[in-house]
This record gives structure tokens, sequence and C-alpha cells, in this order.
């Protein structure tokens, strides 16, 4: 598995669908886009997210380039922390250990090509999955901001998560 820059012409329909339902849309981003996934509303939000915060965003894919795995990366010089948002993955591939492998690409990538001393990320505390899968990755977990979201009648805890630089 390799990273890649994402490549919205070519890429925004192999990844359209991995969101199914808006449940698990809002514990993916946090609503900061419609669901379903519109390929204009998707592009606008990946433009605004770089302008703010310097995201970049990334494909996993396999050997014959096939797109497994979503993730985007931004760095703070300041902090000289790198921060990881929207991992996605292919439904058919949960469970193998691909977003824990696509997680360390992105690690690896802050780390020696940005220069981060440390990575975040943020995961809504009932997204359990996902918790455990940072864990499985080396993330830890800093902070917790309880009822930081709410989806219909519930309220979420946001889970801030770090991997230091070893």
């Amino acid at each position: 598995m390799r990273l890649r820059p994402y490549i919205h012409s070519h890429d925004f329909d192999k990844i359209k669908n991995w969101i199914q339902d808006e449940r698990t849309h809002a514990m993916w981003c946090a609503n900061h886009m419609k669901f379903p996934i519109e390929k204009e509303d998707f592009a606008e939000t990946l433009d605004k997210m770089y302008e703010k915060h310097g995201d970049c965003p990334f494909v996993a894919v396999t050997d014959d380039d096939r797109a497994v795995g979503f993730i985007c990366c931004s760095f703070c010089a300041e902090s000289k922390e790198s921060m990881l948002a929207f991992v996605m993955v292919d439904p058919k591939e949960r469970g193998n250990g691909t977003a824990v492998a696509m997680l360390g690409l992105a690690a690896k990538y802050c780390f020696e090509l940005l220069g981060a001393e440390a990575v975040q990320l943020n995961v809504f505390n009932v997204n359990i999955p996902a918790v455990k899968c940072y864990e499985k990755a080396g993330f830890t977990a800093r902070r917790l901001d309880k009822d930081a979201f709410a989806y219909n009648y519930e309220k979420w805890g946001r889970c801030n998560m770090v991997l230091r630089k070893a």
C-alpha cells in the first residue's frame, strides 16, 4: 500500500459510496458536508479545509492502484503537530489492517516529510471501531470533550488522540 495525492476527477467516484448511512457520515465528517457525499460539495469542503488548516487529501492505494482508503493531513508549524482528518476506508477492506496501515503511512509522512513531533486526530467516542483502530495504530487518548457534537437526540464526546514521534 502507498499514499498518493487525491485526484478529485479520478478518485471521487471510487470513494463516494464508502459512507453508506447518515449516522456513519456524521461520525466521519461531523456534518462538514452533506449526506450523501456530492462531488461539488466534497471538492468545496476539501478546498476550505486546505485554506483554513492546510489539509492535503490522500488516497491509500494497493500495488495495482486500487483505492482502499482516504485521509487528509495538515501540519501546524507552531505546535509541530500534524492533524489527520476525514479518515475513511472502503467497507470491503475494513477489519483486515488497511486502516492501520494507512494511518502508519500517514504518520510516517507527517513525521519524516513534514517534521511533526506528534500526529493527532479527533474521533467521536461512540465510534468504538474507529477508536480501537486508532489505538491499534499507536494513538492514545489525550483529551475528551464531553457532548461536543449533537446527532439527532444523541450527544457525542470528541476524543483527541495523539501519536508521538518515537
